[in-house]
């Protein structure tokens, strides 16, 4: 979090310019290649020949990149953190592991780095807006931290400022990271990620306009209006600028405490959650895309959810809704062989991997069906399909000439449903996931 081991405060300024975070980079690249030069001398001396790879991939190496992509915040440390989530399963285990760490650690902004913020969002008297304003942020994430504050008029508020000079990196940010990935060796030459960095950098400008997440925000609360499942926080318009989102502090616990809650709440809650997905793909064609564990809290009193960082929201297209519809569709009717079609022809799956392992598509699809069709709601504390969908997958995995990058929307919606099945499974869930799937689509 924003202390160190024994429980200091940790505060390291946020390179704001293109010339400081270049050279951030720069000092990375440095690193890592004396790294790879102490590394490749070592096994040389014993006698190995090590492949480019495993000298890029070293633990050195890998606490190096955690700690500048730390210190540069920003699109750099939430590709990370994105990249740990998504991608965990498929990534070298140094890599895995070091940034995982990033979902845990970032750095508060120094205070006088915080007041050059604020004094520019709300001028140089600021603090008059305030009763009070807590300088110690409550959170410290990738693009901004957020601080606790009351109005003279006695509300609360939640305020997020962002870090300085996210929203003019976010281009070179993401080309480092990318080249970061290539030269480690975990892409493979030949794949096309030119639409998806692209797709990338869009959306990461999205959510840097805290003026476009206030209106979101807006847009879900009049949504989900009268569902008492929800709340989400009204935005604060009178303090809320490009950088600066001010918004109703709202109390509530972590999601992950529910996972001591009785069995009831957590089914409740993960009803709410898959049925809220199922609402943002089939009715509002729109998506908070973010499955981050922190965008959730849960209030024990009422058992609702609250509902935090609608940044990375974005209309889904009519041809994936109907695309996901269909999918749902061969699958409520387990009809497997459609199941296939669909996802090959959809960009699900792609044809030379189905092509090359398509026993092993079989099996996996199999695997899922069967665990889906088991009486009652499904349980996604029984993981026992999960080992074997991995042990299908380890061959196609393996065989990269056959990796392809889906549509770019597929990916982005795949997240929230992916990391909400996460999530489900981290709290030993039981959801009638073909119920609310049957619903959503009208069947």
């Amino acid at each position: 979090m924003s202390e160190d081991d024994e429980g200091r405060v940790r505060h390291r300024a946020v390179p704001s310019g293109r010339i400081a975070r270049l050279g951030g980079f720069g000092r990375l690249a440095g690193g890592i290649a004396g790294g790879m030069l102490a590394e490749g001398a070592r096994r040389l001396a014993a006698g190995e020949r090590p492949r480019m790879g495993d000298l890029v991939l070293t633990p050195a190496n890998a606490a190096r990149v955690a700690d500048r992509l730390s210190h540069l915040r920003g699109a750099a440390m939430k590709l990370g953190q994105m990249i740990s989530m998504d991608a965990g399963d498929l990534l070298p285990a140094e890599l895995s592991a070091i940034l995982a760490r990033l979902r845990d650690q970032a750095y508060r902004m120094p205070p006088a780095q915080l007041d050059g913020v604020l004094r520019q969002e709300w001028g140089a008297d600021w603090r008059r807006r305030f009763r009070h304003f807590e300088a110690a942020p409550m959170a410290a994430a990738s693009i901004g931290q957020v601080h606790r504050a009351t109005l003279p008029d006695g509300r609360v508020l939640a305020v997020k400022v962002q870090y300085p000079g996210v929203a003019q990196s976010i281009d070179a940010d993401v080309d480092n990271v990318a080249t970061l990935l290539r030269v480690s060796g975990v892409l493979p030459p030949g794949l096309d990620l030119a639409p998806l960095l692209a797709e990338a950098k869009r959306q990461l400008k999205e959510e840097a306009d805290y003026l476009r997440e206030g209106e979101q925000m807006r847009a879900y609360a009049a949504r989900l209006a009268g569902d008492p499942r929800y709340v989400v926080p009204v935005a604060e318009d009178a303090l809320t600028t490009r950088r600066a989102l001010a918004m109703s502090f709202v109390e509530g616990r972590p999601v992950e405490a529910l996972a001591e809650a009785p069995q009831e709440a957590r089914d409740t809650a993960m009803t709410a959650l898959v049925e809220l997905v199922l609402r943002e793909l089939f009715e509002f064609g729109a998506m908070q895309t973010d499955p981050n564990f922190a965008n959730y809290r849960w209030q024990p009193e009422t058992g609702a959810l609250v509902l935090l960082d609608f940044g990375a929201t974005r209309a889904v297209p009519g041809e994936t809704a109907a695309a996901y519809r269909r999918l749902i569709e061969a699958g409520l009717a387990r009809d497997l062989p459609q199941v296939r079609a669909v996802a090959i022809e959809t960009g699900f799956l792609g044809e030379a991997a189905a092509a090359a392992h398509g026993a092993a598509v079989d099996r996996i699809i199999a695997a899922i069906d069967a665990a889906l069709n088991r009486p009652g709601p499904f349980d996604f504390g029984d993981r026992a399909f999960v080992p074997v969908v991995r042990e299908e997958a380890k061959a196609m995995i393996a065989d990269r000439a056959t990796w392809h990058v889906p549509h770019v929307e597929t990916l982005f919606v795949q997240r929230k449903v992916s990391g909400t099945a996460l999530l489900a499974a981290r709290l030993k869930a039981r959801v009638d996931v073909r119920a609310l799937a049957a619903a959503a689509i009208g069947r």
